[in-house]
């Protein structure tokens, strides 16, 4: 691959959609049924914005300057009633379906919804952010997410029942960035998380793009998605530690040799942060860009959705060479890989622009 095909899958940009752009017509592991409920009506919010086509991506700063982001126009955000369509068990995972035209309208690959859970007397406060698997036209407009049942929060939501009303906000967040031109792709996930790569893959074919699937977990059942990448990808590689399904290793052991086998000219990745992490290294000592997806990171941290808690907060550094801290949702969930410091993930370093006095100047206390 030569250096200029990588530069050109560098070069993103993020054309507004025209419409509900569904992912189906191939099928899938958690097809939509049931009656058809009512639709929900939404309001407007004050919602993250997205870049401005042909730029590149660049480590975010929520106040700008050098290594901040590239200038972008807002765009509408919604706060809804979603009426539940389906309820799946997949594997070891829940596919909720939910009626939201709006929401789909709007939503672009690597963009969330937040949930609230609980109920209308809940003492809940807090929302659950989910990536989206699927947007089909289906009742004017359905959004599909996957989520695993690992606390009481999302316990609640895989017991709701077709035609339950649900508050959802969406979407959130900044979406993949898509190439310029069409170029190989390889799609690595893990988990639930990996749910959202199969809308991103959709766009990309649709952009004359070849797309490689690479999925890994602990086991079978812990690997969502393998018999779709099987389908839709232009090839598909699937790990689990364990050896019940493809090969018995991790998405690290065999991504050297899938970029090879692939002509990969970029890299997205979407699951659990150590994967993440491991993709982003690989991907780095090939000289391919990576944009990664810290919705896991997301959904462990986060509780507004919508960058107002700040809660969500992570450490990357730009071009200028300073590290910011930045918002999982509103500047993300969607980062390059290379700038994210993984290792210090959970803290504010010390040369971060704008770290407490006390952590800069005397030290830690």
């Amino acid at each position: 691959m030569s250096p200029g095909r990588r530069q050109e899958a560098r070069q993103d940009q993020d054309p507004p959609p025209k419409g509900a752009k569904p992912h189906g017509g191939q099928g899938g592991e958690t097809p939509n049924g049931g009656g058809a409920p009512d639709r929900g009506a939404g309001r407007s919010l004050a919602g993250p914005a997205t870049p401005k086509r042909g730029t590149t991506e660049s480590a975010p700063d929520p106040r700008g300057g050098r290594g901040g982001p590239p200038p972008h126009k807002e765009r509408e955000t919604l706060q809804t009633s979603a009426t539940v369509l389906t309820v799946r068990r997949v594997q070891d995972y829940h596919a909720l379906t939910l009626v939201a035209p709006a929401i789909a309208e709007r939503f672009r690959p690597g963009q969330f919804v937040a949930l609230a859970v609980g109920g209308e007397h809940t003492s809940r406060l807090v929302r659950r952010c989910f990536g989206v698997y699927e947007v089909k036209s289906d009742y004017g407009g359905t959004v599909e997410l996957v989520f695993a049942d690992r606390e009481p929060g999302t316990a609640w939501l895989a017991g709701r029942r077709s035609r339950d009303q649900l508050d959802l906000v969406g979407p959130l967040g900044r979406p993949f960035r898509l190439p310029r031109d069409p170029v190989s792709c390889l799609l690595a996930g893990g988990g639930p998380g990996g749910a959202a790569l199969f809308a991103l893959a959709d766009t990309l074919h649709r952009r004359g793009c070849q797309v490689h699937f690479l999925l890994g977990g602990p086991s079978a059942r812990q690997v969502f998605g393998s018999r779709m990448a099987q389908r839709i990808g232009d090839s598909a590689t699937v790990t689990t530690e364990d050896g019940s399904l493809g090969e018995k290793a991790t998405v690290r052991d065999v991504m050297p040799r899938v970029i090879e086998e692939t002509g990969a000219d970029v890299v997205y990745a979407c699951g659990p942060t150590p994967l993440l992490r491991a993709v982003t290294q690989v991907a780095s000592e090939h000289g391919l860009p990576s944009q990664v997806s810290v919705e896991s990171f997301l959904q462990e941290t986060g509780a507004c959705g919508i960058g107002v808690c700040m809660t969500c907060i992570l450490p990357m550094h730009g071009d200028d060479g300073l590290t910011r801290m930045v918002r999982a949702c509103a500047d993300g969930p969607v980062l390059r890989g290379d700038r994210v410091r993984w290792g210090d993930l959970g803290t504010i370093p010390f040369d971060a622009l704008g770290a407490p006095r006390v952590l800069t100047e005397g030290g830690p206390r």
